[in-house]
């Protein structure tokens, strides 16, 4: 394992840089809890998720819609703190932080696959759409092989954040949770869903928090600036979407 010494400041890196990985960190554990919580009182497996569907269209398309904003939210987070742990255990920081992002393209390739499980229950109703998944769930993807990395990079993530002593060890520990977190598609919640979603919240928002007060305070007019941006980008990004 390579040891580096640490150096006495902390700069964020310039990818993703403080406040895209400040915010990173706050939001997207919050946005899955929230989107694992929604989806609580349904049955774990995919017939009743997609029964769920057919009954409450909103309600799922919020719950997945959040969990899936949140693990791509993550990217930028995972980075920096791949970058922290870095600074005085490099192959903990490289390997824990490539898995880590290997395992949330996955997420996003499930997600995906999620997405048109309900659209099939939206054109041919839940009867014929569970049988389709049915006939198909096993069908080989390259994204399957991809599932050691999704469990086995946030496991390494958190070893590296308790040694590297960015995490103490119950931050460190909850970090660890999110490796139990169910994976595969149209998968519900479950109490690991639960406990996964939590110990990110605990082991991230706070590290999160940190990061953007961690530096000097832009002007108001600066901030308003930004924000500004941000919405006219996201709006015009929203609208180029759903035109193609």
């Amino acid at each position: 394992m390579t040891v580096t010494t640490p150096s006495s400041a902390v700069p964020a890196p310039p990818i993703p840089g403080r406040w895209t990985g400040g915010a990173s960190l706050v939001l997207g554990p919050l946005l899955l809890l929230t989107g694992v919580l929604l989806r609580l009182r349904f049955d774990f497996f995919f017939p009743a998720q997609l029964s769920a569907y057919e009954h409450h269209p909103d309600l799922m398309t919020a719950s997945y819609s959040f969990v899936s904003a949140g693990w791509v939210l993550l990217w930028p987070g995972v980075m920096l703190l791949a970058a922290r742990i870095g600074e005085r255990f490099r192959d903990l920081a490289v390997w824990g932080g490539a898995l880590t992002v290997l395992g949330l393209f996955a997420r996003a390739f499930h997600a995906g696959m999620d997405h048109l499980g309900f659209q099939l229950v939206a054109v041919q109703g839940a009867a014929s759409a569970t049988r389709t998944v049915s006939e198909t769930y096993g069908a080989f993807h390259i994204f399957s092989t991809l599932n050691a990395a999704i469990m086995g990079g946030w496991l390494l993530l958190a070893i590296g954040a308790y040694r590297s002593r960015v995490l103490g060890p119950l931050r460190a520990a909850a970090l660890a949770l999110a490796s139990a977190m169910p994976l595969g598609v149209l998968k519900g919640t479950t109490p690991l869903s639960v406990a996964a979603a939590t110990g990110l919240c605990l082991a991230l928002v706070p590290l999160g928090v940190a990061v953007l007060r961690d530096g000097p305070t832009p002007r108001a007019a600066t901030v308003a600036g930004r924000l500004l941006v941000l919405v006219a980008v996201g709006t015009a990004m929203f609208l180029f979407g759903q035109a193609g």
